[in-house]
């Protein structure tokens, strides 16, 4: 049986993570609030993120900062810009 959330970021009930993403209160928080769909484009804008910014994982300052962009998108908020970045266009077939 699909595990249903009502998403915080799309604030509809939608089908919910396998498991929570990593271990933890966060993770669990994270499965039990956010729905697949806004999971999987937080990872793609977690991917820009770490690319634009040149983020290197292993500094304790970059994972805080992605922790915090994280946490803003999940609430709809504001998230920080590449400056110059320009998202791809959508595939036209």
């Amino acid at each position: 049986m699909t595990h249903l959330v009502f998403c915080t970021r799309l604030k509809e009930e939608l089908p919910g993570l396998d498991a929570p993403p990593f271990p933890g209160p966060r993770g669990e928080e994270i499965y039990a609030n956010v729905s697949q769909q806004a999971w999987a484009a937080w990872q793609e804008q977690q991917t820009m993120l770490i690319n634009e910014h040149q983020l290197n994982m292993m500094d304790k300052g970059a994972r805080k900062y992605l922790n915090e962009q994280m946490d803003k998108y999940f609430a709809g908020e504001e998230l920080s810009k590449a400056e110059g970045y320009i998202p791809p266009e959508p595939n036209e077939s």
